[in-house]
């Protein structure tokens, strides 16, 4: 117990930082669209990153030292689209909680746009595979501490997906939801800074 306990609790306290995915998961939530498979998709994708990290894998990056660089240029680029799109959102400024009337996205393109932003960003191979998977070593029951960090990305994103809707009286107001995009958009700018500096 002591060891899922650790692994809880460190997996919480690395998850709880806003950055790009938890404002996306965020935004979903707020709109309630496809909100299920986004947050299926992010627990489950860091279940199998801190299982890799408990399982050895941080020496991946040793072994293969292009696939650094490409993730952090690729990922900044990404975000840094994607901060411009919240960015023009928020200047437009053209409705409420839906998003002005503006087309929801597809399934296929929350799916895609949470995978990227899942799988395309350093720093969640740097607090999974690495961070994890380092302290996991302190344990001789390394399956519970991965247990636990697994369990509390499932608490996490489960509410913050869900919990979003607390949220919505607030983000009925136009005014609300062009402060929101654009701190989406900065956060998504800052954290495609700090992958390029």
């Amino acid at each position: 117990m002591d060891a899922w306990t650790a692994g809880y609790g460190l997996g919480l306290s690395l998850i709880v930082a806003i950055g790009a995915q938890n404002a996306f998961v965020l935004k979903q939530g707020l709109l309630r669209e496809h909100v299920l498979p986004i947050v299926l998709i992010c627990a489950i994708s860091d279940a199998a990153l801190i299982a890799a990290g408990v399982a050895g894998f941080g020496g991946l990056a040793l072994a293969l030292p292009w696939l650094e660089p490409v993730m952090r240029w690729g990922g900044a680029a990404f975000l840094f689209l994607y901060g411009a799109k919240a960015f023009f959102a928020a200047w437009r400024g053209a409705g409420a909680l839906k998003g002005g009337g503006a087309a929801a996205p597809s399934l296929w393109a929350a799916v895609a746009t949470c995978l990227l932003f899942t799988w395309a960003n350093p720093h969640v191979y740097l607090d999974t595979v690495v961070l994890l998977g380092s302290v996991s070593s302190q344990y001789d029951d390394r399956l519970s501490f991965a247990l636990g960090a697994s369990a509390a990305s499932l608490t996490f994103f489960f509410a913050l997906g869900y919990g979003a809707r607390i949220l919505a009286p607030v983000f009925a107001k136009p005014r609300a939801w062009q402060v929101f995009e654009a701190m989406v958009g900065a956060i998504m700018w800052a954290v495609a800074a700090t992958l390029l500096f």
